[in-house]
Formats: C-alpha cells, structure tokens, sequence
C-alpha cells in the first residue's frame, strides 16, 4: 500500500508545483567599494563608518567578520565569505547591516556556542539571497527588532541524524520580523522561541525535524508555505494567537509525523492548508488550555493519513468548520478515555459518509457519526496500540460498524455534514494558484 501511496502523493505535489522561484545576484550599486578576493574584507569593516556599501568581486573570503556599523555587503553568487574553522562566520551586532546576494560556507562546530554560518544581534537588518552551506546553525537572529530573511537558501547535512544537526533558522527573542521566500533543506528545526509578532510567508522547509516550531511565540503568522518530508510540520507550544493559512504539509512520517500540533496553545487560526499523507494530521494537546481561547480550524484538506485528527486530552473550544476529510485510515482519534464531541463540528465533508442530500442544498440530510470500537479498546488496553494497522485491528473496526452487539461509542457528530466542499486554493508558486 505505501509505495502506490507514496507515488500518487508525489504525482500530486509534482503537479501542484514546489519549487520557489529562483532569485539573481542583487543590483550593483554605483556606490560598491570593489573587495577583491585575498583582500582583508575585515580592513575594509575595520575602517567604516556607517553607509559604505561593499561588493564583493568572485571568489573566496575570508572570515571570520565582525560587523558592528551600517554598511552593506553585496556579491554574487561565485562570491563566498569562507569560515576559518572556528566560532560564526559573519556576526552582525550592529543595526541596519544589510548582507545580499553570496555564499557563506562553513561555521565552527560547537552546539554549546551556537556557532552559525550568520548571526545577527542588532535591529533592522537584512539578509538577503544569501546561500548557506556546511555550517553547524545556519542563520541565527536574537534580541533583536525588525529582522528581513527573504530569498536565502539554508543546506545542512543530509547525512548525519536529525538530533546532530543544527537549525537551519534560530529565532530567539524576535519580534516584527518578516522571514519570506526562504528555502531550509536538510537541516534541524525552524526554531521560534519567546518571539512574537512575526511573519513567515512563501517558505520551504524540506527534510528537516520541526518545519517550523513556535515556543512561547505569541501573534505569528504562517502562510502560503510548504513543508515537505520533515518529521513534523508546523507545532506550537504555549503559543496563542498564531494564523496558520494556505499552506502545504506533506510527507510527515513516521511514529511521531505530525501536519499540525499545538500543544496547550490557544486561539489558533488553521485555515485553507493542504494536510496530505501525514501519519496524523492535525494532533491536538490539551489546546486550548485557557478557558477563554478557542481554536478555529476551517477549509483544510486532509488527505492520506494514518489519522486526520488526534486528541490527547479534552476537545472543547475547538471548532472544525468546513473541513474536508478523505482517504484517511481514521478520520479522528482520542487518546484516552474520551470523545470528539465537546468540540464542535460544522459542514465538513467526510468521505465515508453514508447518507443522502434529498433536497440538494449540499447539505447531508442526516448526521454524520463517528464510532470506533478501535478507539474504545486502545483507550481501555493502551498496549493494543501495536495493533493498529494491522489486519486484525481492520476486523475490530469493521465488526464495531456492521455487528450492533459490539457498537462503539460516538467519537464526533457533525449535524450538517457538506456533502461537496471545493478545495483549499493551491498553494501560490504552483501552475492551478489563482
């Protein structure tokens, strides 16, 4: 089952379209102070005074370089700032620094120093077309106001386990930055902790741990994003008020593959993504917490999965609205003792419902019910979980439908089941996006 599955998944994302569209080398100014490469970049930063603007000419330069005034360092592609083994490679501790268009390969190697390809600790700084290579952190950014990461590209190593990576982008204590049009392949994490009011837009994070992890990050916004291959996609933890609209999850495999996560987050907006072929799709932890949150979930497609949505812990406040639900091997699942029902559900399609639209207002004209005498045994025999998947578990879950003796209990009831719901709008980049 999971190769044709696999193939019908990459069929589809391959028709969508995912590749971001490549970015040139940035305009040269009339101003540029040529930087030949041998020559000390660092005499160059040593002597500044603010406004300078510097290109660097095609080859390779040394680091490691300390930049402290506003000044601009350009270059194109064949133009590479070169780490010398140890410590970040470029740090910025300076404002209004702008970094665009060349190569930074390598950083030291310690975890304990967050030693990284960029580090930035001053505020209004850009970072821009920048392509970072065989570093241990790729861009890291802390305490600091009005960060810009557009159009970078972030590689980390394939080869090692994913705990031995460093993350590709590190946030820590940000706010009102804008981090759009990147790419982060093969690294760690996205990392965004204590951090909020920023903006994620037009992303792409394949082959990593977390797409994007939000800790402690209030008021963040992720959209038209795609997150293909990691293990989880986009998770929040003790975060509130985050939108999440018209992204891509796919690909999330494994134990622990996760679309969406929220764990004790509250008034989440998850809007018009695509969830296809993760093992869970949308898992929910205690969230929301507080008793005055909510979270809305509305349009979302979820295709593919072992599980469309996981609850661990209660499900009130949590309001599914026009969310279409097809091919999954459960539509929801409640970890424990419990059901689906505080939450709310409204108008979502599901494709095993069974019943009938006589008056064709596109509304089915009987609930849709859920029940699951799978559900009910795993939550009294925890153990039996190892089942799951397997041909005997199939027959538990088909003779708790057919045989009334052994009927499970209601997991979740949707009075107004949609019977046609049109899909979330593609993801833009892809040859369908409107």
């Amino acid at each position: 089952m999971r190769p044709s599955l696999q193939a019908l998944v990459g069929a589809w994302l391959i028709a969508i379209g995912l590749a971001l569209p490549a970015t040139g080398a940035p305009a040269r100014s009339p101003d540029c102070q040529d930087v030949p490469p041998g020559a000390s970049l660092r005499e160059h930063l040593a002597g500044a005074v603010g406004g300078e603007v510097f290109c660097l000419e095609d080859g390779t330069h040394e680091g490691p370089l300390q930049i402290s005034v506003p000044v601009t360092i350009r270059g194109g592609p064949r133009a590479v700032v070169r780490s010398a083994g140890q410590g970040s490679t470029i740090l910025v501790d300076g404002d209004g620094v702008a970094l665009q268009g060349f190569r930074v390969d390598g950083s030291g190697g310690r975890f304990d120093l967050l030693d990284a390809a960029v580090r930035v600790r001053g505020d209004d700084v850009r970072v821009e077309d920048l392509r970072v290579g065989g570093a241990l952190f790729g861009i890291l950014a802390e305490q600091c106001h009005g960060l810009v990461l557009r159009g970078n590209t972030v590689t980390g190593f394939p080869e090692k386990a994913l705990g031995l990576r460093g993350d590709g982008i590190r946030l820590w204590e940000v706010r009102g930055a804008r981090i759009e049009e990147n790419q982060m392949l093969d690294s760690r994490d996205l990392v965004v902790w204590y951090s909020p009011g920023n903006v994620f837009l037009r992303n792409r994070v394949e082959r990593g741990r977390y797409g994007t992890h939000f800790m402690y990050s209030h008021g963040n916004r992720v959209e038209e994003s795609r997150y293909v291959g990691n293990v989880v996609g986009i998770f929040a933890m003790y975060s509130r008020d985050l939108e999440l609209r018209r992204n891509l999850i796919a690909g999330s495999h494994g134990a622990a593959g996760v679309g969406i996560g929220a764990k004790e987050s509250g008034d989440l907006r998850v809007e018009d993504n695509w969830l296809v072929d993760n093992t869970v799709g949308l898992y929910l932890d205690n969230s929301p917490l507080d008793p005055d949150e909510t979270n809305l979930i509305r349009g979302n497609a979820l295709r593919f999965g072992e599980a469309g949505v996981v609850f661990h812990g209660p499900s009130a406040r949590n309001h599914f609205h026009g969310n279409r639900f097809a091919g999954q091997r459960v539509t929801v699942r409640v970890e424990g003792r419990g059901s689906a029902q505080d939450a709310e559900w409204r108008g979502n399609e599901f494709d095993d419902y069974a019943g009938y639209d006589l008056d064709g207002d596109g509304v089915g004209d009987v609930p849709y019910v859920l029940r699951s005498l799978e559900g009910d045994l795993t939550a009294r025999a925890p153990s039996a979980r190892f089942f799951r998947g397997t041909p005997a578990m199939t027959l538990v879950e088909w003779v708790g439908r057919v045989v009334p003796l052994f009927q499970a209990t209601v997991l979740l009831q949707d009075s107004a089941p949609a019977m046609r719901l049109a899909d979330p709008p593609f993801v833009p980049g892809s040859p369908d996006a409107g």
